[in-house]
């Protein structure tokens, strides 16, 4: 009778690669972190888009404003006043 139908844990017999384990955790860990790089990454991305669209509606606000005045000069020399 060997030790092993004897009972007892299977990690009391049989060999660990440590090597190996440590490889597979690196691995594991290395896939989160890239994860949440990707998540952080679309969200900057989403930041930059909203950012964009608010900056572009700032310049169509200014411009409409100097194209009212102009128009409103216009309006005013053309009246005579």
């Amino acid at each position: 009778m060997s030790a092993r139908e004897g009972g007892g844990s299977r990690f009391l017999y049989d060999s660990f690669d440590a090597a190996n384990a440590r490889i597979e955790a690196n691995e594991r860990v290395l896939e989160e972190r890239w994860q949440a790089l990707t998540y952080r990454l679309e969200a900057i991305e989403t930041a930059i888009k909203l950012l964009e669209r608010r900056l572009w509606l700032a310049v169509f606000g200014v411009v409409s404003m100097i194209l009212a005045q102009a128009v409103h000069e216009l309006i005013r020399m053309s009246s005579g006043g």
